[in-house]
């Protein structure tokens, strides 16, 4: 009998301010350190996306969201999770990295993002396909 591998879910926070978007070098401790992404996290078992995005933006750097709306969805290089991309405005709190998740953060346009090195596929599909039209 052939078992069925369930994708693992997760949100993708898209903080933007004045025409760019937070990203941040992955840390140490997070899944595949050292690309450049938007800060994403797991959303737990009976968590709202919405939830995951508020709680994971403020344990990795300290900000606290309020969430907009769902703007895409994708999937993972490796195909092991489902990515849930959501627009967020900034509300409070002080840009505080959490050292193990987070090494740098830092604002970049599109064009920006796609200078730094190394980046997800995915990623980059976003920043070229999907943000001009937010």
């Amino acid at each position: 009998m052939e078992e069925i591998a369930v994708k693992r879910e997760a949100v993708v926070a898209v903080l933007q301010k004045d025409g760019q978007v937070l990203v941040i070098l992955r840390g140490p401790q997070a899944r595949q350190p050292g690309y450049w992404a938007p800060l994403s996290g797991t959303i737990e078992p009976g968590e709202q996306q919405q939830d995951t995005l508020v709680r994971e933006v403020h344990e990795e750097i300290g900000l606290r969201v309020t969430p907009l709306g769902k703007v895409w969805e994708s999937t993972t290089g490796d195909g092991t999770f489902v990515l849930h991309w959501w627009t967020a405005e900034v509300t409070g709190g002080e840009l505080t990295l959490d050292p193990g998740e987070v090494s740098e953060a830092r604002w970049v346009t599109a064009e920006e993002f796609g200078q730094l090195q190394p980046t997800f596929a995915g990623d980059r599909s976003f920043f070229a396909e999907v943000l001009p039209t937010l």
